[in-house]
């Protein structure tokens, strides 16, 4: 797919292996673990990303005047709306009942992972001026291979602000969304992050964390080679008792547990409670430069309060002893804002060939948005645990 110029080309990769990891990591950079050639292979090669699982890869590439990459972007085919996390049933539903075909459709996200971060992946090394333009040449290039291939539709999901920003002045509808993350304001210690809060929400944590205390379980943080095999099989039990409690879909197989921890190293946090010396509870955190990650939980003992201390307190302790900006606890839970989580928007792009159903869906999202905003001032106002 060229650019109009012939100067870049698109070109559509099957499979991350027939890209080389430097490549596509030039382009990645450092910053976000999840867009890293070492995460998106893993689901590839565990077969949890894959066409039979309703993800077909087919991620795009921009190659420059001088046949090197200079861009590129995890892209799949999609045949249902399953682990996205930026809901479109309804928009599936309403056009397929006015006799469209919704399914299949493009997406540009990182599989089964709600956590913020770029997704038009540029190199580095070039000017500012470049990398905004080629983030310009791979949206186009989305959009025209949603046309080559007949699909009803692109999303890029939970992409950047400045992402959001550039490419809604176009063809792409601008979306909204709302989680709750936690910053970290140069605390020292837990208890300086106590200080800011209410005395009530501070009362309230440390009863919270008593408890779990008292329970007399082993909770550690292990990164890197301190986690063993054993460890993802006690771990890969407690994400299939997650999905079964929820009626979910087993979207991760196995294998990627393992992958992560080899392709990944220290940048993997498995925070694990034992009993004794059984495991009966973690939760997977994955590091960034300046942020922690929390992705998966799960339990095979039942405690009050373990699902918090484990996901959200663990995660502050960690980040305020390696220094990091912030923690990102993933998806849905405004039982967050009482524990130092706080409202922040997402942001997702979408291009539907169908002008009709566009302008439909633009309607939607237009009031979705007012609604969201209102929310979040309103949490802010009224439920802030902070003092200030």
């Amino acid at each position: 797919m060229p650019d109009g110029n012939d100067q870049h080309v698109i070109k559509v990769i099957g499979a991350l292996s027939n890209i080389s990891a430097d490549e596509w990591n030039a382009c990645a950079g450092t910053g976000n673990p999840f867009v890293s050639y070492e995460f998106l292979s893993a689901l590839e090669d565990s077969g949890s990303a894959t066409s039979d699982t309703g993800w077909m890869p087919q991620h795009i590439a921009l190659y420059g005047p001088d046949g090197k990459i200079q861009g590129c972007a995890p892209v799949y085919v999609k045949t249902h709306s399953y682990g996205e996390y930026v809901f479109d049933w309804g928009w599936a539903d309403a056009y397929e009942r006015a006799g469209g075909q919704y399914y299949p459709k493009l997406q540009c996200a990182v599989p089964f992972t709600p956590a913020p971060g770029p997704r038009l992946l540029v190199d580095n090394a070039l000017s500012d001026v470049r990398q905004q333009e080629n983030r310009t040449l791979l949206a186009t290039g989305l959009a025209q291979l949603a046309n080559q291939l007949e699909l009803s539709s692109a999303h890029i999901t939970f992409c950047e602000k400045q992402t959001w920003d550039d490419l809604g002045k176009g063809t792409y509808l601008q979306r909204v969304g709302q989680q709750f993350h936690w910053h970290n304001e140069d605390y020292q210690s837990f208890d300086d992050f106590l200080a800011a809060l209410s005395s009530r929400k501070r009362k309230s944590i440390r009863k919270e964390r008593k408890k779990v205390a008292d329970i007399g379980l082993d909770i550690r943080a292990l990164s890197g080679a301190e986690i063993e095999e054993w460890h993802w099989d006690a771990f890969y039990q407690f994400y299939l008792a997650t999905t079964d409690k929820k009626w979910g879909e087993s979207y991760l197989r196995r294998e990627f547990f393992s992958l992560i921890g080899e392709r990944l190293g220290d940048r993997v946090v498995l925070i694990m409670a034992f009993d004794g010396d059984r495991p009966v509870a973690g939760a997977l955190n994955l590091r960034g430069e300046d942020c922690l990650y929390g992705r998966n939980w799960g339990c095979l003992q039942d405690h009050k309060f373990l699902h918090f201390e484990c996901c959200y307190y663990q995660a502050i302790d960690y980040a305020i002893a390696h220094g990091l900006a912030r923690v990102e606890a993933g998806a849905q839970g405004p039982h967050k804002i009482q524990r130092g989580y706080l409202p922040e928007m997402t942001y997702s792009l979408h291009y539907i060939r169908d002008q009709g159903f566009s302008d439909a869906v633009a309607d939607f999202v237009r009031r979705e948005r007012a609604s969201i905003e209102n929310e979040a001032k309103y949490i802010l106002a009224e439920h802030s645990p902070y003092r200030n």
